[in-house]
């Protein structure tokens, strides 16, 4: 996954929001922008508009998929298999991009050997999806033209999410349609300063920039302007804290700009672990759920109630600027963080954002060209590697960051938890456009309970009358972790066999039902998909 993630910019766009007014092929697979993200949903509708094509692959019938050419309506956690039988068409049919292949991948040899296991006709099986459609979509997606695949949390969100993303720049790699404006592998990332986070290195296992703990060069450079000695061993990934507390192996936990006692994987497991921890300390705008449960509570400054940059998921770096003052006692991140340093002993000396800012030009070769000058009217997308550089649009147009793009094919894996005769039915969530994330910061706004005043657990029609399930009932779902309670509406957006319901209500914590197992790499929780059973708790009315 190393070579893939240095290849395809660590979970970032390869190209920009704006290529969506010249992308001849929209291929979604994984993601419903028009609720994830809907100011990128709503360009692609405009690119519609005007004749561009697209193909949707979705268990559940979304407004896009209503517009596609070809909507595939996919088993859930069947994509891995999907993505290999495209790449089986277009080899058999000799489709691929020749010149592309001979001259900028390597391992076509081994890409081949493991999609030739992924005729149509069996996938068929595994998928759901005819295999006249598998074949027709591969010769749509290897044809001429700007063809950009987009995808979301539907894919990442399964402990085979990372063998998802190989499999999507695999296909694009083997097409040719990464390196080019309009087209590129555009992996839609789950919040608004996500991408930034991770370039700063808030992750277990990178320093800054996505520099590795083994290089040491690297390591003495940050040493040295630190002066610190900094631990070269990966720390524990976000997912397995909770054992860990557990465990009594993490006696402290500090926590800011996140809710886990509401958004992760099995919910339970996580507040079970917070209660069992020594000491923890929670730093937000509010007093969420994870905060109440926290011994110290720092309250801390909003986005409009402070100063910096943010990186988004097109690579672009912007400006934010204060609008209004903190209240009480609130302060930023960056001074809380820099004061507490302080009373701990090391002399953290930032006296504003700007200076910070100034210290990662000078450390991330991804933002070296990037200055609070340049981004004084509009943002600049990395890589910007020196003050006169315009900032990278389309990446990979030339060279990938390893030099030769590398095919990494994966055998399907089936989901973790199938359905059975105890829990004969699948669950998957999504998230739910007027709340956006969790009700934490939406649900501080009535006129938002007017638009979305619920949760509720979609049924197709046909499962509500195996079940004896009626429209508004109130019915309990339950899985081998949890059980939460919802009132019933039948649609058939939902696939038959599966329910769907949003994760944004605070009163309807539908990630007690999740499942925690954990991609073998990136160590990200099966949240799509896990096995429930359902009964009627009251009747409508």
């Amino acid at each position: 996954m190393a070579s893939l993630a240095l290849t395809f910019g660590s979970g970032a766009m390869t190209n920009s929001i704006a290529d969506t007014t010249i992308t001849d092929l929209f291929f979604m697979i994984g993601s419903n922008p028009d609720t994830s993200h809907p100011t990128i949903g709503l360009r692609i509708h405009q690119a519609l508009d005007k004749g561009a094509k697209m193909v949707v692959v979705d268990p559940r019938r979304t407004k896009l998929a209503d517009r596609a050419d070809e909507w595939l309506r996919i088993n859930p956690g069947t994509d891995v298999a999907l993505l290999n039988s495209l790449m089986n068409v277009i080899l058999e049919e000799d489709l691929h991009d020749k010149k592309f292949v001979e001259e900028r991948t390597e391992d076509f040899d081994y890409l081949k050997s493991v999609v030739s296991k992924y005729p149509p006709e069996e996938v068929e099986k595994i998928t759901g999806i005819p295999a006249d459609t598998i074949r027709t979509v591969a010769r749509m997606f290897a044809a001429p033209g700007r063809h950009a695949i987009y995808h979301g949390m539907g894919i990442t969100h399964y402990v085979t999410g990372t063998d998802r993303v190989k499999s999507i720049a695999n296909l694009s790699m083997l097409c040719g349609k990464v390196g080019v404006e309009g087209g590129g592998c555009n992996p839609l990332r789950g919040q608004n300063n996500v991408q930034g986070a991770c370039d700063m290195g808030a992750l277990f296992n990178t320093l800054p920039g996505y520099g590795k703990l083994d290089n040491e060069e690297l390591v003495e450079k940050y040493e040295e302007l630190w002066k610190v000695k900094l631990p070269t061993h990966a720390g524990k990934p976000a997912t397995e804290i909770w054992d860990n507390i557990l465990k009594d192996e993490i006696r402290g936990l500090y926590i800011f700009g996140e809710d886990p006692a509401v958004a992760d994987a099995n919910i339970s497991h996580v507040q079970k672990a917070l209660d069992h921890i020594d000491f923890l300390v929670v730093q937000d705008i509010f007093l969420t759920k994870t905060a109440q449960a926290a011994d110290v509570v720092l309250p801390a400054a909003c986005y409009a109630e402070k100063d910096g940059t943010t990186t988004c998921t097109e690579r672009r770096v912007t400006r934010i600027r204060k609008a209004v003052d903190a209240p009480g006692e609130a302060r930023p991140d960056w001074k809380i963080i820099c004061e507490l340093s302080q009373k701990m002993g090391y002399d953290m000396d930032y006296n504003s954002p700007k200076d910070i800012f100034e210290e990662i030009s000078s450390l991330l070769p991804q933002y070296t060209g990037i200055t609070y000058d340049r981004i004084e009217k509009e943002g600049l997308q990395w890589p910007v590697p020196d003050e006169n550089h315009p900032g990278t649009t389309a990446m990979h147009t030339k060279t990938f960051t390893r030099g030769r793009g590398l095919f990494i094919p994966e055998e399907y894996i089936p989901p973790v938890e199938p359905a059975d005769e105890e829990y004969p039915m699948q669950f998957t969530t999504g998230r739910e456009m007027s709340r956006y994330n969790f009700s934490s910061m939406s649900g501080k706004t009535s006129l938002i309970d007017d638009i979305s005043p619920e949760c509720f657990a979609e049924i197709h029609p046909d499962d509500a009358e195996r079940l004896g399930i009626k429209e508004k009932d109130t019915v309990k779902l339950t899985s081998r972790r949890g059980s939460v309670v919802l009132r019933a509406q039948l649609t058939d957006k939902s696939q038959p066999g599966t329910i769907f319901a949003t994760y944004n209500h605070e009163e309807a914590l539908v990630n007690l039902l999740t499942l925690d197992a954990l991609d073998r790499l990136s160590r990200t929780p099966e949240y799509k998909l896990c096995a429930i059973k359902v009964e009627v708790v009251s009747e409508a009315g």
